[in-house]
């Protein structure tokens, strides 16, 4: 758990699993209702829980604050910071108002959480080398080949070559013909896909440069220049968004931006020619 975060409802939310029992109730009161918690005295909050108030000392270094008072100093932060996704569960009495609303509010918070935990130093080190890329090539299986796809339809906009791969087969046969000059982009939210792992170190092991983008450390970093977590309060639940895949789709937005943001007036100038065709044929209407 990193100590000090800007959101600490979304810590207690995403260590809920690992908590002892007496603990997860203090945080399953502090989760219904934190606003109140962050007035109540320690006493009170351990007759709200029903715990000891040894145990609540105890949930406050398990949740990585230093103290009562420091965690609900933390706490009243991130009420500012966004809604936890606790709050945004989904169940069978909830109208389709109330789901629209949840959906916003765990998606938001979740993006929230991703933006503050996202690398600068690593974002720079991706664009560096996708900006040297002779050729670009994104790997992803599932719903992680949306976003090759849709990367697939931004990067050649600056005059590289560039590939989406959704199949194993073809992993194997691209990442094997790569050589220095080459760039993967392995996308995998778990980091465990087996194919799309061994694809990308056949590709580091021929010479290509590799960035990885997952929610978290993973097995497929071992084969990765360059890795990029996106950690996200994913929950593998039916009735919640896959919210990883918004994630990365918007952290390639900023690969994508970025690298635009350096390219060369001729190259801008190409994808202002080709933006105006693209109106011309919005306009005509249908033929």
């Amino acid at each position: 758990m990193a100590v000090g975060s800007p959101n600490l409802l979304q810590e207690i939310t995403q260590s809920l699993d690992k908590l002892r029992k007496s603990d997860r109730k203090v945080a399953e009161v502090i989760l219904a209702d934190p606003s109140h918690a962050t007035g109540l005295k320690l006493l009170e909050l351990a007759k709200l829980a029903g715990v000891s108030e040894p145990t609540i000392v105890r949930f406050c270094a398990a949740i990585g604050c230093d103290s009562f008072q420091d965690m609900k100093i933390r706490l009243a932060r991130s009420l500012a910071f966004g809604i936890s996704a606790f709050h945004s569960a989904i169940s069978d009495a909830d109208d389709l108002e109330t789901v629209v609303e949840k959906i916003f509010d765990y998606n938001l918070s979740s993006l929230d959480w991703a933006r503050s935990k996202l690398d600068i130093v690593a974002i720079k080190a991706a664009i560096d080398l996708i900006i040297d890329a002779k050729s670009l090539h994104f790997f992803g299986l599932g719903a992680s080949s949306v976003v090759a796809f849709d990367a697939q339809q931004k990067f050649p906009l600056f005059g590289v070559t560039c590939t989406a791969v959704a199949d194993v087969h073809q992993m194997i046969i691209a990442s094997s013909m790569m050589g220095p000059g080459d760039v993967l982009i392995a996308i995998s939210n778990t980091g465990t896909t087996r194919e799309v792992a061994l694809a990308t170190r056949l590709a580091q092991n021929h010479g290509a440069a590799t960035i990885g983008i997952t929610g978290s450390e993973s097995p497929l970093l071992r084969y990765c220049d360059v890795a990029l977590l996106v950690e996200t309060l994913e929950n593998t639940d039916i009735n919640t968004p896959t919210i990883s895949r918004v994630a990365s789709l918007v952290v390639m937005d900023i690969l994508s931006t970025a690298v635009a943001l350096r390219q060369p007036p001729k190259q801008r100038e190409a994808v202002t020619r080709m933006k105006r065709y693209l109106a011309d044929v919005r306009s005509t209407g249908i033929i």
